[in-house]
């Protein structure tokens, strides 16, 4: 073999080395990425969700299941409090444009560690909405963390509109979200959190509801 065909062979075969280890570093930062995503998807789910008349109230009850990520949890321990907001909007469904916005109601959680006594401090608020007077105000205080997940996981009979703002036999839809409102963090937790996968606990929920004449 000649030194030009030699030199030809080794450079062909480097060449290929290199493009050969480059894809497998691709194809496992796509693969890392992907579960990533999927982890992201999946780490929030609302189960069961279940929307009912109870006289002349429209009420939601739901079970946010999730796991608190150890980010968002050494947060807490530091100090750092963490919003959590329950949405949930009363659409009239139209075939010819967009769903109407009957009702929308806000539920504002604000979960906060005591260092001097050692317990969890829970305020829940209602937030911005048609009708503000639908929600309500609690103060709660918990021995553990996760006492106080339990209490913001469940949500039970929450009124979000009155009967009367519906038509009998028409067709709503009622969607329901949850969500760790980072906008509420301090600037560097917020810039920290940007993009983060611990951090995005978030997950919606829908249901049907058409309401009967009253027997």
């Amino acid at each position: 073999m000649n030194p030009v065909t030699t030199m030809a062979f080794i450079t062909r075969c480097c060449r290929n080395g290199w493009l050969e280890r480059a894809l497998r570093e691709l194809c496992v930062l796509a693969l890392a990425l992907a579960a990533g995503l999927c982890h992201a998807q999946i780490a929030t789910e609302i189960s069961p969700f279940q929307v009912e008349r109870l006289d002349d109230d429209i009420v939601v009850s739901a079970q946010v299941l999730f796991e608190l990520p150890g980010a968002v949890e050494d947060a807490l321990v530091k100090g750092i409090p963490m919003f959590f907001v329950t949405e949930a909007q009363v659409l009239r469904e139209r075939w010819y444009w967009y769903d109407k916005k009957v009702a929308s109601m806000q539920r504002h959680m604000r979960l906060a560690y005591q260092p001097l006594t050692r317990r969890w401090r829970l305020n829940v608020t209602a937030g911005a909405g048609r009708d503000a007077s639908l929600g309500f105000a609690l103060n709660q205080t918990f021995e553990t963390l996760g006492e106080a997940l339990t209490a913001i996981k469940r949500i039970s009979r929450w009124k979000i509109a009155e009967a009367s703002d519906l038509d009998i036999g028409v067709k709503y839809r009622v969607d329901f979200s949850f969500r760790l409102d980072l906008t509420q963090l301090p600037r560097p937790f917020q810039i920290g959190a940007l993009g983060q996968s611990d951090w995005d606990l978030a997950a919606t929920a829908s249901a049907a509801l058409s309401l009967t004449p009253v027997k």
